[in-house]
Order: structure tokens, then sequence, then C-alpha cells
């Protein structure tokens, strides 16, 4: 014997006469309740098929002080896997393999729907990524005159770069030296990054050569296509890093020796554009001046506090391209002073500017390892 809820039984009894193509006795089971009369007594209903159904009458339990009424149906099902009565319908393996063929089904289908629906709420729901909108006008000196310069102008077309360093928790807890990233902000949007730096180096060579180590970083947009790139080989006593479009070199910066003073050398092409002058120690601005010392640009190092200057490497770089023509200016950035320049860079000057950026974070601000402030553990 066994047991069903009335809309269990109600169920089986359609789908079974809807397989079995009787449509009659399917809207009768479907429009007719045996279930209706509830005045005493065992009430029995002979269907087409002639399955005998038994409902009891309702009983009272009681659980855990609360009455509730239970109503049980009870019937025989006639398991008939070979011959029998011609008039006892058969529930045969057959039945039974259509009937669970069909519950597959509907269930595939739902679980359709429900990757269907959450994969539109899923792609509602998730923000887009988008470059920020150049703050300077590219006119004049800032248009580009080559494709490669059309390719980094997303990038470089801006007064401000805030230029930060992650932190490297490894190098910071087990002295384990990490490739360097860096995310790039322009001051104007600060609400989204508008490129993004990474290292790219041999692990061996990270451990053993420490800042002397050669490396290539590749500068992407904040949708991440490549931009540019810049390559660092080993060195010994002055460092030299150059940028890349397509690779093909566009400039380079020179590091010159000398005991305390930080000096650097910059090349677009063969030709030597700007110079950087450091006095060295506590300063941490770097100008960049032309052959009659006039300023085109500058990098200023920030102090980000206490902690992250003498426990980490997360130095955080701003670069001030400035510009000549004030009416250049778009966006919020004619709501920000700027730096008073000889004349506005172009694109790929700011490359090589932004390559230097780099080379001072490598060459002067990355302790890798060691506890101590940053501008005592220089190392020539």
């Amino acid at each position: 014997m066994l047991c069903f809820s009335r809309r269990s039984l109600s169920s089986l009894l359609r789908s079974s006469f809807h397989l079995r193509g009787d449509a009659t006795a399917a809207v009768a089971v479907s429009c007719s309740s045996p279930f209706s009369d509830l005045v005493g007594g065992i009430k029995n209903l002979h269907s087409r098929a002639g399955n005998a159904i038994l409902w009891r009458s309702s009983q009272q339990c009681c659980s855990q002080g609360r009455f509730f009424e239970r109503e049980q149906v009870s019937f025989s099902l006639f398991r008939c896997f070979s011959g029998g009565n011609d008039n006892v319908p058969r529930l045969d393996r057959k039945f039974f393999v259509q009937l669970w063929v069909l519950e597959g089904r509907k269930l595939k289908a739902l679980e359709k729907r429900y990757r269907i629906v959450s994969k539109h709420r899923r792609n509602y729901s998730e923000p887009t990524l988008q470059q920020p909108p150049v703050s300077q006008s590219m006119s004049g000196l800032l248009e580009p005159k080559t494709s490669e310069e059309v390719k980094i102008a997303t990038l470089l077309a801006r007064s401000n770069l805030l230029v930060t360093r992650d932190i490297e928790w490894a190098n910071l807890v087990l002295g384990f030296e990490q490739e360097n990233r860096y995310i790039v902000v322009d001051v104007c949007y600060p609400q989204a990054p508008v490129g993004s730096i990474r290292e790219q180096s041999n692990l061996i060579a990270r451990q053993l050569l420490r800042t002397r180590r050669p490396f290539v970083a590749s500068i992407t947009d904040a949708l991440g296509n490549d931009l540019f790139r810049v390559r660092r080989p080993f060195w010994w006593i002055t460092s030299s890093i150059y940028a890349e479009i397509d690779g093909e070199e566009i400039g380079v910066v020179h590091r010159r020796w000398h005991l305390w003073r930080r000096i650097y050398d910059l090349y677009l092409g063969n030709t030597q554009f700007a110079v950087v002058e450091n006095p060295g120690f506590w300063n941490w601005t770097f100008t960049v001046k032309d052959a009659d010392g006039e300023v085109l640009a500058q990098i200023d190092r920030d102090w980000r506090g206490f902690g992250f200057e003498i426990f980490t490497d997360a130095g955080q770089y701003v670069i001030r391209f400035g510009k000549a023509d004030a009416a250049a200016k778009t966006g919020p950035a004619t709501m920000i002073e700027e730096l008073e320049v000889k004349r506005p860079l172009t694109l790929s000057e700011r490359a090589v500017v932004l390559t230097l950026a780099i080379s001072l974070d490598n060459d002067y601000f990355s302790r890798h390892g060691g506890w101590g402030i940053p501008f005592m553990a220089v190392g020539e």
C-alpha cells in the first residue's frame, strides 16, 4: 500500500492518463474531487482505469500541544510487469520510465530558465569599465603626429598623473621580492584609474639582483589595452631605462653617477630634450628642465604616512606636466591650479617622463625587504 496526499494523487492520475492517451479520464479526474464529501465512512471511487481508491476519514493528531488535521489517501497499485488480468491497468516499467523522462525535461527547462535570468541580472548589476576622458585638449603640441602617439594619447593627454605602487605583502612579511605594480590615476578623475603598470621579470633574478635586476614593465589603459612598455636592463654603476611602443624605441633615460646628487638625462630618440638635477637626501622633488633651465615638468614623491614609509615600498608619485595655454583645459581640469611650464611636452616626451618615474622608484625608493627610511637605503 502507498500513501499519497490529495495533490500528489491527482497529479499522478492526470500524468498517467495523459501518457496513455486517455484525455477523457484525465479531464474527469481534474474536474471531480473524491475528497469533497467529508461526511463519515469510507468512500469508494471507481475510475475508468479500474483503480480502487480508498479514502479514510480525517483523524485528529496532536503535535506539541497544537492540533491539526491530517488526511490520508491510500490505494493499491497493481504492479504488473508480466501477464495478468486485462481489466487491471498496468503500471509497468515503461510507464515509470516515461514519467521519469518527462520530469527530467521539466527540471532541465527550469534550470535553463534560471540560468538565463541570473545571467541577465548579473550583467545588469556589474559596472562596466570605461576610460576616463582626457583632461587636456589634444591640439597644438599635444596633437598626435604618429600612430604611436595616437595609441598613448588616452593616457598621457592629461595635466597631472598620480602613480601609486601597490603594497607587496610577501616582501613586507617574508622579504620575498615580488613584481612591482602601479595604478595610474588622473587627478581630475580620481574615481577611476586611467591606466596601470605591471613589471615582468625573472623570479630568481628578483631575489638575487634586487634593485639591479632586469625587467620589462607593460603600461596599459583602464580597459587593459597595451599602450607601451619600458625595458630596464641589468646595471652595475648607473642605470638606463628605455621606452618602447610596438617594439620600437622612442626614448631613453640615463642616470649619471654622482656621490649624492640624483642626475638623469632624458632623450627622445638620439636627441636630449631635458635633464633632472636633484640635490639628493631629503629633497623628493624632481624637476624636468630643458637646456636653458626652464621647467618642463615635475615629479614629486609624496609622503604617504609613517607606517607606509617605514614598513612598505608603496610609494606615490605625482607627475605634473603643466600647460602653457590655459584655454586647453577641459572638464574638471579648469578648477585645478597647474604647474607653470615653458612649453607643453609632446606625448612621446611625456612617455619618457613616466618612464623616469618608474626608474626613480626602483633606484632610490625601494628598500626591498629591509626595514628603514627610504632615503637612507640608497645604494650606489
